[in-house]
């Protein structure tokens, strides 16, 4: 702690006047040092609405505009949006230099970053490298779907589902990995040669794959998430190969216990589904919490499911299991998902912030897997469904596949 202390304060000394110098309207390519020979890249574009800077973080088809954005003197100081992260950097010949800082973590947090002006592109190619993928010279080794292992033959050992796709027949690949428990999100990247590297920042991910393509199979795969966690994994071609059901990852254990719980709502009146509200409405439990990016996804498409569905007789409540030291602070952090996402529905805060905790909150059900967990209740308030993790709109097909079978559910729910 003594020495992120050190380096935020030294950081908050940056600037050496009060007149704001301004960065320049344009693209950087930002890089994260993980450690002294591994950087994560991504691309973002700084613009301005009306002399007001707009940052905009760029992974794929996704793009995070970030607002929060404090100018002084040479210091350029800016938050995530959601995410409770933020960056601390100053201007150097146009450049910018500084750190990120994870607040939802305690060690390794703070991650030197910097920022390279007017250049666009997230992983670097050699003029020799980029001539072999030009248009009619493609090599799209890493096409399809795939079987994945992280940590294979250690007793972590997991299987997840790698969807990649070369950008029209090119060295830039975009893809993501789908797991039991969620999906990695955007991933941006090339191929260069046998290689494979992609990359994933929104604040709260720090992602960083590279692997290499030989006999037909990835192998030598590297995962990085952030600057704490560093993990082996390799794969092979399966168009057909399928994880568990996200409906039989955690089973319910008692049928005939409700869910019961009463958690404090943004305004502080208490949350429960014995409120006049709930009465005779279907109702969907949303464990989630501000801090968690697949939350993000699956609060946004529930935001669209409530406002179709809520004169239908749909309710839902978000249970928040929060990363905070007191309820003020988590309150903040909700509000600022709240509006941030525009999220309609109801939103009960917990400081219980894992998933041993929200396992004890639900004890009907032999195990929370995983943040987000959505539980199904029909009008009398009896689970009928429990879903593990949230596939969302990087994983295509699939996310198309989720939507398509949840409001088929929600239909014939309703119905009852």
């Amino acid at each position: 702690m003594r020495h992120y202390s050190i380096i935020v304060f030294a950081f908050l000394l940056l600037s050496t006047n009060s007149t704001a110098q301004k960065p320049k309207a344009g693209v950087y390519r930002g890089v994260l040092a993980l450690n002294e020979t591994t950087n994560l890249p991504f691309i973002f574009e700084v613009k301005y609405n009306k002399k007001k800077p707009l940052i905009l973080i760029r992974n794929a088809d996704e793009t995070i505009v970030v607002d929060e954005i404090v100018l002084k003197g040479d210091s350029v100081n800016f938050k995530m949006p959601v995410f409770d992260t933020e960056f601390r950097t100053r201007q150097i010949n146009g450049n910018l230099e500084g750190v990120w800082i994870n607040h939802y973590r305690t060690s390794q947090n703070v991650i030197k970053f910097t920022a390279s002006y007017n250049i666009k592109d997230r992983f670097l190619l050699s003029p020799a490298d980029r001539f072999l993928f030009q248009p009619g010279n493609p090599d799209p080794s890493f096409e399809g779907k795939w079987e994945a292992t992280f940590s294979p033959g250690k007793p972590d050992e997991s299987k997840a589902v790698g969807i990649f796709h070369h950008v029209e027949q090119t060295e830039f690949v975009t893809g993501t990995f789908l797991t039991e428990t969620g999906d990695y999100r955007y991933l941006d990247g090339i191929q260069n040669k046998n290689r494979l590297y992609l990359s994933c920042f929104d604040g709260s991910h720090a992602f960083l794959f590279t692997a290499e393509y030989k006999d037909g199979e990835i192998v030598n795969g590297t995962f990085y998430s952030g600057a704490h966690w560093q993990e082996d994994w390799k794969a092979v071609k399966n168009e057909s190969f399928k994880l568990r059901d996200a409906g039989e990852i955690a089973k319910v254990i008692d049928y005939n216990t409700k869910p019961n719980f009463s958690f404090p709502s943004l305004s502080n009146t208490p949350v429960s589904l014995s409120d006049k509200k709930y009465e005779n409405k279907a109702v969907i439990i949303q464990v989630m919490g501000s801090w968690c990016p697949n939350c993000m996804d699956e609060s946004i498409y529930y935001s669209g499911l409530y406002e179709q569905y809520k004169g239908q007789g749909l309710e839902i409540i978000a249970v928040a299991f929060e990363k905070a030291d007191n309820l003020s602070t988590a309150r903040k952090q909700v509000e600022r998902m709240k509006t941030r996402l525009k999220m309609t529905y109801d939103i009960a805060i917990t400081l219980k912030d894992n998933k041993n905790k929200a396992s004890e909150t639900f004890p009907m059900l032999d195990r929370v897997a995983a943040f987000p967990t959505s539980i199904f209740l029909n009008k009398k308030h009896q689970i009928v469904k429990v879903h593990t993790g949230f596939s969302g709109p990087a994983t295509g097909a699939e996310y198309g596949n989720f939507k398509q079978s949840i409001e088929f559910f929600i239909k014939n729910l309703l119905k009852e």
